[in-house]
């Protein structure tokens, strides 16, 4: 059981996917809220039935499922859809984190966040013991995003402009993984606060015990 819990969160392409494997790779276990988003409207869920409810059949593929491009397109060209969306979705992903990591074995999880400063930070997710941000610069995101995903320059810099500014989140952060240069660089920055997240669990749980 886990219960010292660190949200892991960054910007699109700022590569906190690449943190998170580094993690695993450490024997960590990661709890993906993008995941537990898919799951939270999978086909037969109340929660897709509410995201119909709320957008209309449109927004459905052929089997039944959510048209996810749609959806993505959607709601970032207009703020209060991807409102809504949040509103329907931020409940049944923090609870189901919540769940995954607290039944986790190790002496701590980590929870990957990708929208955790637009979903209340903080507030909304109290049982976070830390939170860590991957931080690159907007320019160094919008190039990746652009090899990363193969869409146009105006979708790539909408999809920045939806998300919290890079000050934002460092206002959140209590600790930072400037990704900025290559790749390789990133596991020995992950070892390293694998190393001190140990510890800090090891004290936390010693002073509740």
């Amino acid at each position: 059981m886990s219960d010292y819990i660190i949200g892991l969160t960054g910007g699109v392409a700022s590569g906190k996917s690449t943190v998170e494997n580094c993690f695993q790779a450490l024997g960590v276990c990661v709890a993906d809220a993008d995941a537990a988003a898919r799951a939270a409207v999978a086909v037969g869920s109340e929660g897709l039935a509410e995201v119909v409810a709320a957008f209309g059949t449109g927004v459905l593929a052929g089997d039944g499922g959510l048209d996810r491009t749609a959806m993505r397109r959607r709601v970032f060209a207009d703020a209060s859809s991807r409102a809504r969306l949040e509103a329907i979705l931020h409940p049944r992903v923090r609870s189901a984190l919540a769940a995954t990591c607290r039944a986790a074995p190790g002496p701590y999880a980590v929870a990957s966040i990708p929208l955790l400063a637009e979903g209340g930070g903080r507030q909304a997710y109290p049982w976070l013991a830390r939170i860590l941000v991957v931080d690159a610069p907007e320019a160094v995101q919008l190039t990746r995003l652009l090899q990363r995903d193969g869409i146009d320059e105006a979708l790539a810099r909408s999809m920045l402009a939806a998300q919290a500014t890079r000050s934002q989140r460092l206002a959140i952060a209590d600790d930072v993984i400037v990704n900025d240069g290559a790749r390789d660089a990133l596991p020995a920055q992950v070892a390293l606060l694998d190393h001190a997240y140990r510890a800090l669990a090891a004290t936390a749980e010693a002073a509740s015990g």
